[in-house]
Order: structure tokens, then sequence, then C-alpha cells
């Protein structure tokens, strides 16, 4: 939890839900946000649908066989910290990582995995998350999961119908007091004007960019990145998101792509973690630079 900034604003009162796939999507996907939002006083909570369980090693260092012998308790370990670092509480939706198919054609999902389980199962469960905290707004990923894992675009059903249904006193009766949150948005953090620019201007210091090749490959979508609606600055707790990222020693390398971009270089050129407002129900002019643009805890 950031300790060395002094927010001009106090949010006591407000809540914050993040939905996310795995450990470690906390940490790479609106992490400086929910830093920024912490020090305010928000009550942030994350929610994590599996436990990585068949997530590779993507870090050479920690590529031995007693990490990948444990690695459901690594990763638990590795969740803990970074929990800890960026001051939230989390939950386990308690699935099984569905891993990553690969294979022409791709081979089925593992029986009982997350992607596969009953929808109105898993939905029911972050029901009972949502009722019990109470959150004002929920976080998830776009209808592509951000990426096409198939724990992301599970991810994102499960969120959007429970966003849908916790509410509504007729669904899941047994799983709480209904609770309506107020706003409902997308990460968009990776987007590709944000990738172009630091990739520029990674270029202009005479530095080698790590983004080269993959935005050779990226063809620009222009309607796509119109769909963000919030920039949130967040600049000042990019350090605070980096060390929940490293907390994640299985699948961040620090020698690697994540921190080859020096941090000035993302401070002065892309300042903001970036959102889609999918669903409100309060009134907000749009573009927004705060998830919570339009809430106050007086009405």
């Amino acid at each position: 939890m950031p300790t060395s900034h002094a927010p001009a604003t106090d949010r006591t009162g407000l809540r914050l839900l993040h939905v996310h796939a795995h450990p470690d999507d906390e940490s790479s996907k609106g992490a400086a946000s929910t830093a920024k939002y912490v020090a305010e006083g928000v009550d942030v909570h994350v929610v994590t649908c599996t436990g990585g369980e068949r997530g590779s090693v993507l870090n050479p260092k920690m590529d031995r066989p007693d990490v990948r012998e444990n690695i459901t308790e690594i990763r638990r370990q590795e969740m803990e910290r970074a929990r800890d670092i960026l001051g939230v509480r989390q939950d386990w939706l308690g699935f099984v990582d569905s891993g990553w198919p690969e294979g022409d054609p791709k081979p089925p999902l593992p029986e009982g995995c997350f992607a596969v389980a009953p929808l109105e199962e898993a939905t029911e469960r972050l029901v009972r998350i949502v009722r019990e905290f109470r959150p004002h707004v929920m976080t998830t990923y776009d209808e592509r999961g951000g990426y096409p894992h198939p724990d992301h675009v599970r991810c994102h059903e499960v969120s959007v119908a429970a966003f849908e249904a916790a509410g509504d006193p007729e669904r899941f009766p047994d799983a709480g007091e209904p609770w309506q949150p107020l706003k409902l948005y997308y990460h968009h953090s990776f987007n590709r004007p944000r990738m172009l620019a630091i990739h520029e201007a990674m270029l202009e210091h005479g530095l080698e960019s790590p983004w080269a090749d993959r935005l050779k490959e990226w063809e620009p979508e222009p309607e796509w990145d119109a769909r963000i609606t919030t920039k949130v600055p967040c600049a000042e707790y990019f350090g605070v998101r980096d060390q929940a990222l490293l907390a994640h020693a299985t699948q961040i390398d620090p020698d690697g792509p994540w921190f080859a971009i020096p941090r000035e270089i993302q401070e002065n050129v892309w300042p903001t973690e970036d959102f889609e407002l999918v669903t409100s129900f309060v009134e907000s002019t749009l573009p927004e630079d705060d998830l919570f643009t339009g809430i106050s805890l007086d009405a």
C-alpha cells in the first residue's frame, strides 16, 4: 500500500471491485489506478476466478522442477504478496485454471476447468461476493477477454452476468440481499495507441523498443480504440504497480519486456490507465478521468 503520497481527496466509503481471471492479472491490469484509489481511502476488492494452476512459468529464473511441482501454492503465495502491496482485499472464486490450449486444431479444454464450468454456477458465486461487498463500481475484461485466453473470456461473461443479476431479487435469492453496482467498466490499458506512443518515445531516446515486433503484427482498429471513455491519471503509482508485478515471480521476468521501458518514459508519454464505461446508472459526462465520476455518497 503506497505511503509516500498525500492524496488530496478522502474517498472513504467508496467501494471498487475488480474481477480477474488469474493471479497476476490484478497487477498487470489497472494496478496503478488501484493503488491510487486505495491511497485515497477507497475500499478495493479483487476477485480472482482461478488459481492459475495451469499457467506456464514465464520467468526463466523460476523455471525449476520444484517450482513447477508446487505451482498452485506458489501462485497463491504470490497473490498474497501482491495483494498486500496494493492494499486490497481479495477472494478466490474457486475455479481451476483452464490453461492455454495449443495445437491445430486446439484440444478440448480440461474437464472441470473454469471456462467450461456452468455459467450460472460461476455467476452465483460472484453475485454472492458482490452482494456482500456492495461495490459502487465493477471492472472486468472486454468481450475479447483483453486477449483470447479462455479464462479471460469466461471472466468477462461471468462478470457481466453478475453485474446484471446482483441487483435483481429474483436472481439467486439465497445469495444475499440484492445490490446493484452503479457502473461497469472494461480494462483497455493494452491498447495500440499507448503501445505505439511508448514505442516511438523509446526510439526517440535511442533505446530498443520491446514492442517493435508486436506492433508490426498489430493491425490498427480505430473504432476499437475509440471505445476508451475513461483515462485515470495514476503515474505516481506506477512504482507500486511494478512492485506488485514483481511479486508474481513465476510470471514476470524482471529482465523481460515488462521492465524494459524506463518508468520516466511511461510517466511522461502515457500517465493514465484506460477503461471503457459500459453501463452506468448515474449521470456521467464523457470522457472521464475517474471511475467514480457521478457517484456521490451523499446521494
